[in-house]
C-alpha cells in the first residue's frame, strides 16, 4: 500500500448554526490526526443523539449515507426520519484508551480499548472498538464502527491489558486507502428479510442476491438484507474463517428469515446452515433459498 497524504479537520462544536469545516494538510502527526478524527466522531455522535439531520449529513461518508438509506427502505421505513431510530445511542469514547490512530491515503482508523458501553445493561468488559473514517469534500467523514468482542479471546485481552499490541498488527486493523464504492440505491422492499449469524471466534461474510453484503465477527447478530428477499429463488454466498487467536470448536449458525409487519405472525426461516460443536465449518458455500407463495401469503397476511 502507498502512503499518500495525511489530512486534518478543524471542527466547531455542535449546536444551533454549527458547521463542520476542514482543511487538508500533509505530514500530520498521529496525535493531531487522532484529535481531529475524535472530533469528527463526537460531532457525528452529537448529531445522532440530538437528531440533527443536517449535521449528520455533513459528517457522514457518502457511501454510508446511501447504505443507511438502503437499509431503512429495506425495512419499509421512512428516510431520513428513521436515521435516528436506534435502540441505543452510539457508544461514547470517553474513558476508552486510544491504542492507535492510523491513516492510509483517504482512509483512517481509530482503535480503542476498554469498557465499550452500548447502553444495554450489564457490566461492560474490556473489548476493542474501531472507528473508520474517509476523506471526502475537503474533510474527514465518519464511516462506521467495528466492535471486537474479546470474551472468547481472553489471551488477546490480557496481552492488550499488559501493553502488547501485536494483535492489532493484523491487516483488518489497518486502513486500506480505498473508499468503498457507492452502493446501488434500492427501492422499498416487498419482504423484510434478515440474515442471522452466530459465529463465536469466527468471521462470516455473506452476500445475498449479489447485492446485500454482510460481515459478522465473533457475534450473535442479525442484519437486514438490502433490497429484501425476492419472490422465487434467491442466492446466498458465504465464507467462514477463524479470527486471529481463536482456537475453539464452538457451534456456528447462519440463517435467513422473512419477517411480517403483522402482529402475531412469526418470522419464516427460509435458509439455514448449521455446524455442531466440534465440527469444522466449510470455508465457503454458495446456495439458494426460495420465498414461495405460502411464505408470501403468511408474511403479507393474505391468509
Amino acid at each position: 500500500m502507498q502512503l499518500i497524504l495525511l489530512t486534518s479537520v478543524a471542527l466547531l462544536s455542535l449546536g444551533m448554526g454549527s458547521k463542520l469545516s476542514a482543511q487538508a494538510a500533509s505530514g500530520q502527526p498521529s496525535a493531531a490526526l487522532a484529535q481531529n478524527l475524535q472530533n469528527v466522531y463526537q460531532y457525528w455522535r452529537n448529531a445522532m443523539v440530538g437528531k440533527n439531520y443536517n449535521a449528520w449529513k455533513q459528517s457522514t461518508a457518502e457511501h454510508r449515507k446511501l447504505a443507511i438509506q438502503n437499509r431503512i427502505l429495506s425495512e419499509k421505513g421512512r428516510f431520513p426520519t428513521d436515521i435516528f431510530k436506534t435502540p441505543t445511542p452510539p457508544p461514547s469514547i470517553n474513558g476508552l484508551k486510544l491504542l492507535r490512530a492510523n491513516s492510509q491515503g483517504v482512509t483512517a482508523k481509530l482503535i480503542y480499548f476498554g469498557k465499550v458501553d452500548f447502553g444495554i445493561g450489564g457490566q461492560p468488559t474490556d473489548n476493542i472498538l474501531v472507528l473508520n473514517f474517509v476523506y471526502q469534500n475537503r474533510g474527514w467523514k465518519y464511516d462506521n464502527a467495528e466492535f471486537v468482542n474479546l470474551s472468547v479471546l481472553k489471551d488477546v485481552r490480557k496481552q492488550i491489558q499488559s501493553g502488547n499490541l501485536s494483535y492489532l498488527d493484523d491487516a483488518a486493523f489497518k486502513p486500506n486507502g480505498k473508499i468503498p464504492q457507492n452502493p446501488i440505491v434500492v427501492r422499498a422492499a416487498k419482504y423484510i428479510t434478515k440474515v442471522y449469524a452466530f459465529c463465536p471466534g469466527r468471521e462470516v461474510k455473506v452476500s445475498i442476491n449479489s447485492l446485500s453484503k454482510h460481515r459478522f465477527q465473533d457475534t450473535q447478530q442479525a442484519e437486514v438484507v438490502i433490497g429484501g428477499g425476492r419472490d422465487g429463488v434467491n442466492s446466498i454466498w458465504y465464507s467462514i474463517k477463524d479470527l486471529p487467536g481463536y482456537k475453539g470448536d464452538d457451534p456456528l449458525t447462519l440463517r435467513v428469515y422473512v419477517f411480517s409487519q403483522i402482529n402475531g405472525v412469526k418470522p419464516v426461516k427460509v435458509f439455514q446452515y448449521q455446524v455442531e460443536k466440534g465440527k469444522k465449518p466449510k470455508a465457503t458455500g454458495s446456495e439458494r433459498f426460495t420465498i414461495d407463495a405460502a411464505t408470501a401469503a403468511k408474511v403479507l397476511g393474505r391468509r
